[in-house]
């Protein structure tokens, strides 16, 4: 496996209004099947009827607290190369009074960082996790993007709605397989990932500059939503079409997650004209 990755630089969030908490409202819960060794071929057919699969025990206790360490030596300055940190608008004016320890609840995500820390690029490396994507995309993968979603407590802001092709510059048909890490738990408090199964199978959806670069909220509202809770070190599967988000962290306990992002070796890249011709909505006969 190859990674080419950017480098990145330290900055602020923009400030966001809320979000109505009845885009996040669950029809279900999904359950995830324990452990790399209990999958079989059931499983990669629910991958592609639903759109995604969790799977609970993926890595080690171990494992888990080391990509903790790693992620709080990037927040607190220990590899001054790194700077790849984008920091909550919320906790702006405190970041120079408060403590390392404290910093990691001020940060909203870290952006390519396996080449700044090898206990992270291993969690990106790992066999097993290897050969299930490998499975799935069909040629050996090849890993694209690295980011740590880190939602502090009571101000981690939502990722609104969309579908994760929306965002890079390859040919919708390319196969992206995304992989979201629990380090801590993740809960439907602490604003873990709510999915809209199926929905990989209807194709792009138009996006819109929001709250973020987004699906439109009118477009979510009401249709069926499956919350997935995971363990430390469980991690999600899922498809690049498939619609999701996460809500606001209203919670008093951290949800950090580690997301890697994988297509095949033979993925060529398109212009970012080509990519907004499918996804982007502004312009076009769609309203949001």
């Amino acid at each position: 496996m190859t990674s080419t990755l950017p480098q990145a630089q330290a900055t602020i969030d923009q400030e966001v209004q809320g979000h109505d908490p009845r885009l996040y409202e669950t029809s279900s819960v999904a359950t995830a099947v324990r452990g790399w060794d209990v999958i079989t071929d059931e499983h990669f057919d629910f991958y592609q009827q639903e759109g995604y699969l969790p799977i609970d025990a993926a890595y080690s206790a171990g494992e888990v607290e080391s990509a903790k360490a790693g992620l709080l030596d990037l927040i607190g300055g220990k590899n001054p190369a790194f700077r790849g940190i984008d920091f909550e608008a919320k906790a702006a004016a405190k970041l120079d009074e408060i403590t390392i320890e404290e910093k990691q609840d001020a940060v909203r995500k870290l952006m390519h960082f396996v080449d700044h820390d090898a206990r992270l690029r291993a969690m990106a490396e790992l066999p097993a996790l290897l050969a299930i994507v490998q499975r799935l995309l069909g040629e050996s993968p090849r890993l694209f993007q690295d980011m740590a979603l880190v939602k502090p407590p009571h101000i981690g802001r939502e990722k609104p709605w969309h579908q994760d092709k929306a965002y890079f510059d390859y040919p919708v048909e390319t196969r992206v397989v995304g992989v979201w890490i629990a380090l801590d738990e993740a809960t439907i408090e602490n604003g873990c990932m709510h999915m809209q199964a199926q929905g990989h199978r209807t194709g792009p959806i138009p996006h819109f500059k929001r709250r973020d670069w987004q699906i439109c909220d009118t477009e979510i509202m009401g249709k069926p939503c499956v919350a997935v809770p995971l363990e430390p070190g469980g991690l999600l599967l899922f498809d690049g079409l498939i619609p999701h988000g996460t809500p606001t962290n209203f919670s008093g306990r951290r949800r950090k997650a580690l997301q890697f992002h994988y297509i095949g070796e033979s993925a060529q890249k398109v212009p970012t004209e080509a990519r907004l011709a499918v996804f982007g909505g502004e312009g076009r006969d769609v309203e949001c």
